[in-house]
């Protein structure tokens, strides 16, 4: 996982999912506009990160928190581009993204994502990696948990 910057946010805009899956995920631009708008509250953080493999960028992830708490620790926007899909990219960003969460934030008990109901890979995906669904509902998609 390497921060977006100005060095690499272009090619991060270039990510693409297959066209059935464009409706599970924001793009990139929705993302990072975000870090700025902070659509959840002034208390929220946004940091965009790009995804890599070797040194080719594969996918993109979004970590938002809010660090006075032990519970509003989230990814979205988490998406492996489509010609690197279905090659475990995805799991391994999985193992990164839990790693970073875990070690920046040692008083994080969760950590929470959202899925789409029809995104049956992503719930698989999830639910393999420890995921636990909460029985919460945001803005139409489920909300998953992993306790750290």
């Amino acid at each position: 996982m390497v921060p977006t910057t100005r060095d690499n946010w272009q090619d991060a805009l270039r990510l693409q999912v297959h066209d059935e899956q464009q409706r599970f995920v924001p793009s990139v631009a929705v993302s990072l506009a975000k870090v700025h708008i902070r659509p959840d509250g002034d208390d929220c953080v946004y940091e965009p990160f790009c995804l890599y493999g070797a040194d080719k960028m594969v996918g993109f992830v979004m970590i938002t928190y809010d660090a006075s708490t032990d519970w509003c620790y989230w990814f979205n926007g988490f998406f492996i581009d489509q010609q690197y899909q279905g090659k475990g990219y995805g799991r391994a960003a999985l193992v990164a993204i839990v790693d970073t969460v875990r070690n920046r934030f040692p008083q994080s008990r969760f950590v929470n994502l959202t899925v789409w109901t029809g995104n049956a890979s992503a719930r698989h995906l999830y639910s393999q990696f420890g995921f636990e669904e909460t029985g919460d509902v945001y803005d139409g998609e489920i909300v998953y948990r992993l306790s750290l």
